[in-house]
């Protein structure tokens, strides 16, 4: 008898971090995908999944846009003659129209750029940044109560 053999059903999962403080303190008012220009080590620790977005925002200097404060982690076993530096500025790919449209909105309207996700889209690392506006404590607790509200609305639908 011949042996079957298994597909992996496993979906292949393509993210790397989410900024999950991003949505609790902003409102994201549109999103825009960009590519990153990165060092090999760096390449090697996203793989890894030591990247770290929390702290993380976009500067746009000399009409350009730099990934500021995330954090990659060296690997170990990275080249000898290689100075990782964690927080390095990492320069954004983006359509010049689009960054065009950015640089109006942060400049002219008071947006702030936080990236959002970091993924990984076949084979290159690529950034969901959003153009953003704080939120004010209020909204905070208005958008917690609605969440609790789902979940709870979801427990009740559940169990009926």
């Amino acid at each position: 008898m011949a042996a079957k053999k298994k597909k992996d059903n496993k979906a292949t999962d393509n993210t790397i971090a989410v900024n999950r403080q991003a949505t609790h303190e902003y409102t994201i008012e549109e999103q825009f995908e960009a590519g990153l220009v990165l060092e090999g080590w760096e390449v090697k620790s996203l793989r890894d999944g030591r990247i770290q977005l929390k702290e993380s925002y976009i500067e746009i200097r000399r009409s350009e846009a730099w990934l500021c404060g995330a954090h990659i982690s060296p690997m170990l076993s990275a080249s000898t003659h290689v100075n990782p530096d964690a927080v390095r500025r990492k320069k954004l790919l983006l359509h010049a129209r689009e960054l065009a449209k950015l640089i109006g909105s942060v400049e002219r309207k008071g947006y702030t750029l936080i990236p959002l996700s970091m993924y990984w889209i076949r084979g290159r690392a690529k950034l969901k940044l959003g153009l953003a506006k704080g939120k004010k404590l209020h909204d905070k607790r208005v958008a917690s109560k609605e969440k609790d509200w789902q979940r709870e609305k979801a427990r009740i639908m559940k169990h009926a």
